[in-house]
């Protein structure tokens, strides 16, 4: 079976940090043993000048052709995925955040499954600190039936981990705006849209949590965009009157909820520990970045 060609969409903005970035980049691209066919890196809005330093660095020295998108005011992430999607020459997209680590192995096991016939393909990950220690393994759903079920309730991808195909992303009306929950809105209506959906289990991206990670997720301005998107999830027919209450009861107070009671809860409905054989990969991979995240 032929590998098919791909594009990496890695936005960044002015609160990304440079070192976080160079890594993130390297790890996506040069330490892949599949790497990209082209990389479509959009620069949401003036940066500073460390990281633009980084970018360039990036930039100039990729081996794989590079298309440097520079919005000049800072969009948001809807508008700059959107926009890089335009610039992406191939069907197939692989997304990458601008701080998170992608294991080498990561696009070698993600391209043959959509090679496959799927539309859009995630994997399990792993959370890791400013100082490279590996806490709590993120494992997806797996199956459609599996992830379409977990749909009505959460979000059944691991944004940072998934590929797609662009045509089925448009298909499906694109990114739209709605803070934190762009990707979970867009996934809904490709499940909704027929796309054919998978997980990879095994944790192939190492997802950065900090300190404020998990008071991020609460607040009024969560809230609004927990509510809103379970009205459209309603109208649109993807949940029922009775999911609908439940997940504005159970999502939305979850976004009132202390912090320690946030980060209890969250890890309880999305993350676990990994299973048996786990502590000796966390410990092979925390080796592996310890020595470039220590100062994060």
């Amino acid at each position: 079976m032929t590998t098919p060609r791909f594009s990496l969409l890695l936005p960044v903005y002015a609160g990304d940090d440079a070192e976080q970035f160079s890594q993130a980049f390297a790890s996506a691209v040069e330490e892949q043993t599949l790497r990209p066919d082209q990389v479509v890196l959009v620069q949401d809005g003036p940066v500073g000048d460390d990281l633009a330093a980084a970018i360039a660095a990036a930039v100039e020295g990729c081996a794989v052709p590079v298309e440097h998108v520079v919005i000049e005011q800072n969009g948001g992430l809807a508008a700059a995925l959107t926009l890089g999607l335009k610039h992406c020459a191939h069907d197939i997209v692989a997304r990458m955040d601008a701080d998170d680590i992608s294991l080498p192995e990561r696009f070698a096991r993600q391209l043959p499954v959509m090679a496959e016939g799927y539309d859009l393909v995630g994997t399990g990950m792993y959370e890791f600190d400013r100082l490279g220690r590996i806490g709590f393994t993120r494992t997806p759903p797996v199956g459609s039936e599996a992830i379409a079920a977990y749909a009505r309730f959460h979000d059944p991808f691991n944004h940072p981990t998934v590929v797609y195909r662009r045509s089925v992303v448009e298909a499906a009306g694109g990114y739209r705006d709605l803070p934190l929950m762009e990707d979970y809105w867009l996934f809904a209506r490709m499940i909704h849209h027929g796309a054919r959906v998978q997980n990879i289990p095994d944790p192939l991206v190492m997802y950065r949590v900090d300190a404020g990670a998990y008071a991020r997720r609460g607040g009024r301005r969560l809230f609004a965009s927990e509510l809103r998107l379970q009205r459209i999830l309603l109208r649109e027919g993807f949940i029922g009157p009775a999911r609908y209450l439940r997940n504005v009861l159970v999502r939305g107070g979850y976004r009132f909820v202390p912090v320690v009671a946030r980060k209890w809860a969250y890890r309880r409905m999305v993350a676990h520990r990994g299973e048996e054989g786990a502590s000796r990969e966390r410990a092979e991979r925390h080796d592996r970045i310890e020595g470039d995240d220590s100062g994060g």
